[in-house]
């Protein structure tokens, strides 16, 4: 009997000496506590399961969920479901759920700043919006306006340069602008404002009936994939490139502050990781399925793909840059943000000319590329 104690004890004392832990029941037994769980909300700008950048909060919720076996669970609801599309940015600033999905240039008529973060006409590309981000210092100016909001903001995607848009005429100079409504949102918009149009901002899903009635002249949503989806092409004859209004536009996934604080440290690693994961898988996609889609509204659908002219776009950039200064003396820390992503799209654009740029001009001239 005696011999059987001394053997337990011995058995026990081992244990704690590895670092292992044991609680004893009242009955005797030894037991592991639960593990806390926490089940989120979250709610997005984009329809339920919209291709691409619809399917982004599905998948970091898939992933958390399979990182954290289960301890937090994050479900999913598409615009308007739980809020209004354009309304989530407050949903979750307030704490009416944990979690958001959307593009930050949406609430610049509250956070004008906040739509550097999404995208500057004639900026950033998403390779480049990337490592301004994650490291040039973008994120740290992210994180210290958001916190203004209770906000946590991650990377949610990136879907690439956009298209600068549909339209029902033909635009052959900037006087082709003038009152024209356009759905074009952010500094974009601002921008076709002042050009002389007037920027309306709609959610995806009320664009193409916006089209159809006549209640918009033209519309810029993202690039071929999404814009074949939402049968643009239908209700519009040409399509306009280059995206000067998105270059690269960056998506959030945005975080409640106190929901954030109450995950323990490894779920809020699983994620960030998971956020991480998906911005790259996001824009991924859109590289690869842009280019079929193209190919068939073009092929199939007889779309015209046409250039803005040269004139237009010197005008726009002229435009964009008056805009940008302007707003500057608004907010110190729009100044300093703005500093920030400025610096660093001069030290990036001298790279390119010798990397990014230099590759594809001579992979076109040696493939005897042309554009047409």
């Amino acid at each position: 009997m005696w011999r059987r104690i001394v053997l337990v004890l011995g058995v026990i004392g081992l244990m704690a000496g590895c670092g292992g832990s044991v609680e004893t029941t009242t009955s005797g037994t030894s037991a592991a506590q639960p593990e806390q769980t926490f089940k989120w909300r979250l709610v997005t700008t984009w329809p339920k399961n919209f291709p691409g950048m619809g399917m982004a909060p599905e998948k970091l919720a898939d992933r958390v969920r399979e990182m954290s076996n289960g301890r937090l669970d994050i479900k999913v609801y598409g615009a308007g479901e739980l809020v209004p599309a354009l309304e989530i940015f407050e949903a979750v600033s307030q704490g009416t759920v944990q979690m958001g999905h959307g593009a930050a240039y949406y609430w610049r008529g509250s956070v004008p700043a906040a739509q550097l973060f999404t995208a500057v006409p004639f900026g950033l590309s998403a390779q480049e919006m990337n490592g301004w981000l994650l490291h040039g210092g973008g994120m740290a100016l992210w994180e210290e306006l958001y916190a203004r909001y209770n906000l946590v903001p991650l990377v949610g995607g990136n879907t690439g340069v956009q298209m600068a848009g549909w339209f029902n005429k033909e635009i052959n100079t900037l006087d082709d602008l003038k009152g024209v409504k356009m759905r074009i949102p952010g500094l974009g918009g601002e921008v076709f404002d002042a050009a002389g149009g007037t920027a309306v901002n709609i959610p995806a899903g009320e664009i193409f009936t916006s089209l159809q009635t006549g209640v918009i002249d033209a519309a810029e949503w993202v690039g071929p994939f999404n814009d074949l989806v939402l049968g643009f092409h239908q209700v519009a004859k040409y399509y306009y490139y280059p995206g000067w209004q998105e270059p690269g536009p960056n998506l959030e996934f945005t975080i409640n502050q106190a929901a954030w604080d109450e995950l323990p440290k490894d779920l809020q690693a699983m994620v960030r990781t998971a956020a991480e994961a998906v911005n790259n898988d996001v824009l991924a996609e859109y590289t690869a399925r842009n280019n079929q889609a193209l190919k068939e509204l073009t092929e199939k659908h007889g779309v015209e793909v046409r250039r803005l002219p040269d004139d237009v776009l010197a005008e726009l950039k002229r435009i964009s840059d008056e805009k940008v200064q302007a707003m500057i003396g608004e907010d110190p820390l729009y100044g300093r943000i703005y500093e920030s992503y400025i610096q660093y799209r001069q030290n990036v654009m001298n790279y390119n000319e010798l990397s990014e740029r230099a590759l594809s001009n001579v992979r076109a001239d040696l493939e005897g590329y042309t554009g047409d």
